[in-house]
């Protein structure tokens, strides 16, 4: 189906950097610079400055670089690690590939973790902490690492949804140990394919992770121990050095863009709104998705689409713990189990124009006032 407002608009994306990416394509391959060479180098350390991180390295994408994060972190066999299950299946995923066991905690009123709840979840067996900073907006960071502290627990950021996003003015990834961003095209900041990236201010973790996504091999040429194959991408991270010069100016288009949902749909009854962009709170918001809940949600669904506005469903509705296969559904978790049977997500992406996100408000608002 041709949509008249896309959840993403790549082709318009492209054709706004076109000349740029096709020069940075040609200047790459005319080098012959393939693999983990300049390009890369340029980028982890300009993703490392943008975050305020010491390293960055980067990886084939954001599961593996939290795969190979926790294993770096010497998470493994017999662990526990606490998250959240509204979260996309990769969080729990690096988990468990870690060896590790995933621990789910429900969420608050913002859909990210409910810091309130962490503490009941510690065992003797826990050994870290991953809180997904989701839809552009961070976690309570300050809580997380407090009680980490406490409790002598590792914090890692699965803060794939976040970059640029801020909470008291540090931004996600350079709370915890490390930090773990993707690049899948779709995100905020987007690669023609899959790509991540791990930061953080720890020498060692950064020398681990290098080793790690590299079959274990050392500087020196010695091989570390049996390990992964999960470099990024010599061409990608070029262009993903590229977008990043561009990428404050994005997030703003995105701010902008949540104002005008957040203006027009804010006295509809039946729908609950994401907090609001604001630049006085403790929260900066970059919007990677803009989640709604609302009432009588499947047919508002059928509705955007009959009129031409594509939208998605979290996670296809479902939340990590919901999915009989991963052996997980012994957690209870109740708001996280509200939302997802009522949530939807907006298109949301730089290149949307005014007319089509009010276009997007005036079709809810008749179909609330049907």
């Amino acid at each position: 189906m041709e949509y008249e407002v896309r959840f993403i608009d790549y082709p318009k994306q492209y054709k706004k950097i076109r000349k740029e990416i096709l020069e940075t394509i040609d200047t790459v391959l005319s080098r012959g610079d393939v693999m983990m060479r300049r390009q890369m180098r340029h980028f982890e350390n300009n993703l490392a400055a943008f975050v305020g991180t010491k390293y960055a390295v980067g990886t084939s994408n954001c599961t593996d670089a939290m795969h190979l994060t926790l294993r770096a972190a010497g998470i493994g066999a017999g662990d526990e690690v606490i998250t959240v299950s509204h979260t996309f299946i990769a969080t729990a995923a690096a988990i468990h590939h870690a060896g590790a066991a995933p621990v789910l905690v429900d969420i608050g009123e913002d859909h990210n973790m409910n810091v309130d709840l962490l503490e009941a979840a510690i065992t003797p067996q826990t050994k870290a902490i991953i809180p997904v900073n989701l839809n552009g907006r961070l976690c309570d960071m300050e809580k997380v690492l407090a009680i980490a502290e406490k409790h002598g627990l590792i914090v890692i950021e699965d803060t794939a949804q976040s970059l640029g996003g801020s909470f008291k003015d540090i931004k996600g990834g350079n709370w915890g140990l490390a930090g773990c961003f993707s690049f899948y095209p779709a995100k905020l900041l987007g690669a023609y394919g899959d790509a991540g990236a791990m930061v953080t201010s720890s020498e060692e973790i950064a020398q681990k992770v290098c080793a790690l996504r590299d079959h274990g091999r050392m500087p020196n040429g010695d091989i570390a121990g049996w390990s992964f194959n999960c470099r990024l991408d010599n061409l990608h991270a070029a262009i993903l050095d590229l977008k990043l010069k561009n990428l404050p100016e994005s997030l703003e288009r995105r701010r902008e863009i949540a104002k005008i949902y957040d203006d027009g749909l804010s006295g509809l009854s039946q729908l609950q709104l994401p907090p609001a962009p604001s630049d006085d709170g403790d929260y900066y918001d970059v919007f990677q998705n803009y989640e709604i809940e609302a009432d009588d949600r499947d047919s508002l669904v059928d509705d955007l689409r009959k009129n031409g506005i594509e939208i998605m469903l979290p996670w296809g509705g479902a939340g990590v713990h919901q999915f009989k296969a991963l052996g997980l559904t012994h957690f209870r978790l109740p708001r996280t189990e509200k939302l997802l049977s009522r949530a939807l997500l907006l298109p949301m992406h730089p290149e949307l124009e005014d007319e089509q996100a009010e276009y997007v408000v005036e079709v809810i608002k008749r179909h609330y006032h049907n």
